[in-house]
């Protein structure tokens, strides 16, 4: 035995984590790219379709309609 220990998943270089699963960490499958197996793809499929993976939306303020609750302006008389 060598005795060197493992780094830990962070401190691994970033091509290292590229070849792992991002569900489970096991070594990719080429078929199942990028999960390590079938049940890792439709894991991932499920949790897309439960709303488990959300992305952040920012309100454009620009397109926002006039409110109700003002006056509209009133035209003038002649």
């Amino acid at each position: 035995m060598s005795g060197v220990q493992s780094a830990p998943p962070a401190a691994r270089p970033a091509a290292h984590r590229r070849d792992r699963c991002p569900l489970c960490g096991r070594p990719r499958v080429h078929r199942y790219r990028p999960f390590c197996s079938a049940a890792c793809r439709d894991r991932d499929l499920v949790h897309w379709l439960e709303g488990r993976y959300r992305l952040p939306a920012v309100e454009d303020e620009s397109e926002e309609e006039p409110q109700a609750d003002s006056e509209p302006e009133e035209a003038p008389r002649t």
